[in-house]
């Protein structure tokens, strides 16, 4: 089994990016929310895997931190959770988001999730809620230690391309992003606003419209 990878990534298609390692190029794919705060291509990357072994597929998957991989663990352990949907959720959602969920019964909040029904959001709050309480919250606005610090407008810049790529125009992911910026900003008063954060917001307000 493939544990973890280091090495440069030398292709980002999302979800998949191809990682280098000694010149082998292996194939992982991320949840969004990891994606959007990768390293440069050609940059170093260090991602923690679990492998998928299917009759008809193999494929891994990876993170930023071993605490999110852990929590991937638990959720494909729910009965009707299977990969795909775990990273569905992980892309959506925060994992301290995710985590207040479980802790508080949010089944409303879980079923905007895509792929997420009524049953599915209450047996994620019945089998992960015990789970959790060994659980480090993950950070997902820590970069990787090889990844230097943007600038707010580089921020803002990564997260309108990136909901252009999602298949937004570009006046309508401006407006999400200017108004990401404005509620990441009067929710939290840490430091600089990281794309992927913007991101979340913006999709998570489109959602609630």
């Amino acid at each position: 089994m493939i544990g973890r990878l280091t090495g440069k990534v030398i292709e980002k298609n999302p979800p998949i990016l191809v990682v280098d390692v000694q010149g082998v190029g292996y194939e992982v794919e991320v949840p969004m929310n990891t994606f959007y705060i990768l390293p440069d291509l050609y940059e170093a990357v260090t991602l923690f895997t679990h492998m998928i072994v299917r009759e008809d597929a193999q494929f891994l998957c990876g993170f930023l931190s071993d605490d999110e991989r852990r929590l991937f663990r638990t959720l494909i352990k729910v009965n009707g959770v299977g990969a795909k949907l775990a990273l569905s959720i992980l892309s959506s959602i925060s994992a301290q988001e995710f985590a207040r969920c479980i802790k508080d019964n949010d089944t409303k909040t879980l079923v905007k999730l895509p792929g997420v029904g009524k049953k599915t959001a209450e047996r994620l709050v019945i089998e992960v809620r015990d789970k959790l309480k060994d659980w480090l919250p993950v950070s997902l606005s820590v970069k990787n230690e090889t990844q230097s610090s943007t600038s707010s407008h580089d921020e803002t810049s990564e997260a309108t391309s990136a909901l252009i790529a999602l298949g937004y125009k570009p006046q309508e992911a401006s407006m999400m992003v200017q108004q990401a910026l404005t509620d990441c900003a009067v929710d939290s008063a840490e430091g600089p606003i990281s794309s992927g954060e913007l991101i979340r917001a913006a999709l998570k307000n489109k959602a609630t419209v």
